[in-house]
């Protein structure tokens, strides 16, 4: 056997009566919904549970597999420390997952555990499923700051790997929906909350799980969404499988959407690898789009080529335009995979003898230098979208009225301290989230007042 199925379940603790003291009354849909798939569960009986939770151990560019033999967790930060569940853990799934991607070059593993206990997007679950089947192991799982399409490919290695062992497996996404529904609500209300909620419950509910590919990254962190990751990665555990979905419910009176959707493997379906299909059209556009590159940008990505496929440092090559040649400018050379940052690397004022050099240097720190991402692998290369920035002077300015987010970008510093941001950002629409994106790359503190500012313009090559 294999992957049996999946649920797609929200996590939040009011839902418990020893947390919600009557409040859970209010999601009484949800609970009815909850109690629905775990038992869908327990009919199931699998022998291993993967359960992918947003508040287990996660890192920008790792995904961590919870190790060891057993885990155990409670309630007692939500004021009901009675409410205690263990877990027997699959360490032999879990050492063929890790080897599995081990094999592949793939950032996932059981490094860095940071704390053994089994965190509340997990014992949620786990509360409910408990009361229809305990006898099965688990397979706990964080999520990571890479892009959707590496969630979606763990999933597809978990679905592997089950094949492998002869598990039957199911997998439960754990994840709530948008934080901000409601205006009065704990978290606000954004325009793209209840945007989300309804598009993740259409594709969720009709298990379109190559549109989960499509979901823009700022449109999600706007909608201060929790589970999206959970379910790239439970898709991808279904992929190429035929599936019976049934959309359970969704609600979300506090303020924060609650969604549970169940998912019965019905037999194999060649026509549903999503990610197979959504790299094609990916390629499409990107093919097109490297048709259009001018020369800043194609040198660019031949550097970044020859140095992470060859390790070689390209020459000049003949034939760029004079003013790449014969000009100094700081340039910033950025990195986008999947429509997610991959790095971005970039020097303020001049420290090559011309623009060429500079953008040479600089997509070689980009795509192995930048430290809050893991240097950029070979496989990677097809899927860059690379663009570099030429940076006009610098000018002093005393009021940020003299900014504009789209039009400049801004330095912030104070003693040794500097912090740059580009200008024209996604998701950057006001000048108080440009300086304060600005001051935290530099060290400083959102609220700091004493600070000095410069803008600058920018000429963008994509």
């Amino acid at each position: 056997m294999s992957v049996l199925g999946a649920i797609m379940v929200p996590h939040p603790p009011i839902i418990l009566p020893e947390v919600g003291r009557g409040e859970e009354k209010k999601i009484s849909a949800t609970d009815a919904a909850f109690r629905q798939a775990a038992a869908f569960v327990g009919a199931l009986k699998p022998e291993t549970l993967v359960l992918l939770s947003p508040h287990s151990v996660m890192y920008a560019d790792y995904f961590h597999i919870s190790p060891g033999e057993s885990a155990e967790g409670d309630m007692r930060q939500f004021r009901a420390p009675q409410l205690k569940i263990r877990a027997d853990y699959d360490s032999a799934f879990v050492e063929a997952l890790s080897d599995q991607a081990d094999a592949a070059g793939f950032p996932a593993g059981t490094l860095g555990e940071r704390s053994p206990e089994l965190d509340h997007g997990t014992l949620i679950p786990l509360y409910y499923v408990n009361q229809y089947i305990t006898d099965y192991r688990l397979v706990r799982i964080g999520l990571s700051g890479l892009p959707l399409s590496d969630h979606y490919r763990l999933g597809q290695m978990i679905s592997h790997t089950a094949d492998l062992l002869n598990r039957r497996v199911l997998i439960v996404g754990s994840g709530d929906l948008s934080h901000k529904l409601l205006r009065e609500g704990p978290y606000g209300l954004s325009k793209e909350g209840p945007e989300y909620d309804a598009r993740i419950m259409d594709v969720m509910g009709r298990a379109a799980f190559d549109e989960l590919l499509d979901f823009d990254e700022t449109f999600c962190e706007k909608a201060a969404e929790c589970g999206h990751r959970s379910f790239c990665i439970l898709a991808g555990a279904l992929d190429g499988k035929s599936v019976e979905v049934e959309k359970l419910s969704h609600e979300g009176p506090f303020g924060v959407g609650y969604g549970v959707c169940t998912y019965r493997v019905t037999g194999e379906d060649p026509s549903r690898h999503c990610l197979e299909e959504w790299r094609a059209r990916q390629k499409t556009i990107l093919d097109q789009k490297r048709q259009n590159e001018d020369p800043y940008v194609r040198l660019a990505r031949d550097t970044i080529n020859a140095w992470v496929g060859e390790r070689k440092r390209i020459k000049l090559p003949d034939g760029l335009p004079p003013e790449m040649l014969c000009r100094k400018a700081g340039v910033f050379v950025s990195l986008h995979k999947d429509g997610r940052l991959r790095g971005c690397i970039g020097t303020i004022q001049p420290t090559q003898n011309s623009i060429a050099e500079e953008i040479i240097g600089n997509g070689i720190s980009a795509s192995t230098k930048d430290p809050r991402f893991s240097p950029v692998r070979p496989d990677e290369l097809d899927a860059l979208e690379i663009s570099v920035d030429v940076l006009g002077n610098p000018e002093k300015i005393s009021s940020r009225d003299q900014l504009d987010v789209k039009r400049y970008g801004v330095i912030v510093t104070k003693g040794f301290r500097r912090g740059l941001l580009l200008p024209n950002l996604d998701g950057v629409d006001t000048v108080e989230e440009q300086l304060s994106i600005a001051l935290r790359k530099a060290g400083l503190s959102e609220r700091e007042k004493e600070f000095e500012m410069e803008r600058f313009e920018v000429v963008r090559h994509v």
